[in-house]
């Protein structure tokens, strides 16, 4: 089967750039897409300097739904949102005031790889760090979810260096890629650490997924592979219900397997379905007491609004875009006018039913 690979390098424009993370790109490039990939046959995807989150996250969002084996090269600089201390990618217009609006949420990463199954996703990473998320990363790691397999290093925050650090460990990943031949990921890891100038005052990241016979998830991401989504939203459901009796049905557990079974109904092809169950989980996440501009919060109505963008029937989509509207207006979310983008959407929509 084909492989995905995405090649990710990033960092701001300007005095805040931490690390050249485009110039690894040429030298990833010159390696093979098979050898990238670890498969016979591999579609390489490049993002070099990207201006806005919402591309990152599309193009993101398709390699992680391709069937295959992903792996995603991240270069760039870790800045963190001061408001709720979170890491964000920074991209080409961020600055330490913008990060919230201009970076790409690490967050993001783990919720678009979630539902992959454990062995099928690998993450290499060269990141530079700004004081403030190196001091957070010392107690809190990256999170990219438990079925990704991790490898690379963050390197602390520069001294008074007058210009942007090197990706070394990338360039030296690259750099053994380019021979034709890769190694098993563990130890690929280590070669390109070992010629890493520095690696040791750095974080090193290794981090294996379990393996696929205990999750559950790889028998859904199986089914859904095989086209059969009936049957994957059975499995989802089951587990869901064993969350509520288990947990509770406002437990992140539950909640959790609700999320599953909204991305089950985007992949069967069925949006309003999968808007009305992320509306349904917001919902739940605020009655809970969770704030409006907490990560899952916004997620979830963001993909409720995605998904209602897709929806054809006119009925359907005023019955649940009242209810978007609704949510909207206490969770406007990182993309400025999504409120009035809807209020907007339900005008036309009243329009067509009065012609």
């Amino acid at each position: 089967m084909p492989g995905t690979v995405l090649l990710l390098a990033a960092s701001p424009v300007g005095r805040g750039r931490l690390v050249d993370a485009a110039a690894v790109l040429p030298v990833l490039a010159a390696v093979d897409p098979a050898v990238l990939a670890g498969t016979d046959t591999a579609n390489v995807v490049e993002l070099a300097d990207p201006l806005e989150p919402q591309a990152v996250l599309t193009r993101l969002r398709a390699a992680a739904s391709a069937p295959g084996p992903l792996t995603v090269y991240v270069t760039g600089q870790l800045q963190l949102d001061r408001r709720q201390r979170l890491p964000h990618l920074a991209l080409a217009r961020t600055t330490p005031a913008t990060v919230r609006y201009t970076a790409f949420p690490w967050h993001w990463f783990r919720e678009e790889l979630r539902l992959r199954a454990p062995g099928t996703t690998t993450l290499f990473l060269d990141l530079h760090a700004d004081p403030d998320t190196w001091d957070l990363l010392r107690t809190t790691p990256l999170d990219t979810g438990r079925t990704v397999a991790v490898y690379g290093r963050v390197a602390p925050p520069p001294g008074r260096r007058s210009t942007p650090a090197a990706p070394a460990y990338m360039k030296a990943l690259a750099t053994l890629l380019r021979s034709g031949r890769r190694p098993p990921l563990g130890q690929l890891h280590e070669l390109a650490l070992a010629r890493t100038e520095d690696a040791s005052a750095g974080l090193v990241l290794a981090a294996a997924p379990p393996p696929a016979a205990h999750d559950p998830h790889a028998a859904i991401t199986a089914a859904v592979q095989a086209g059969r989504h009936s049957h994957a939203d059975h499995l989802a459901a089951q587990w869901e219900q064993a969350a509520v009796r288990a947990h509770g049905p406002g437990s992140e557990e539950a909640l959790h397997w609700a999320e599953v079974r909204a991305d089950l109904a985007m992949f069967a092809g069925d949006p309003a379905r999968s808007c009305r169950t992320w509306l349904t989980v917001a919902a739940a996440r605020l009655a809970a007491g969770q704030p409006a501009d907490a990560p899952a919060v916004e997620a979830a109505v963001d993909r409720a609004h995605h998904q209602w963008s897709e929806i054809t029937e006119p009925a359907r989509a005023r019955e649940l875009g009242s209810a978007l509207a609704d949510l909207r207006a206490r969770v406007p979310g990182r993309r400025a006018g999504a409120l009035e983008h809807v209020r907007r959407q339900l005008r036309r929509l009243e329009l067509q039913t009065q012609g």
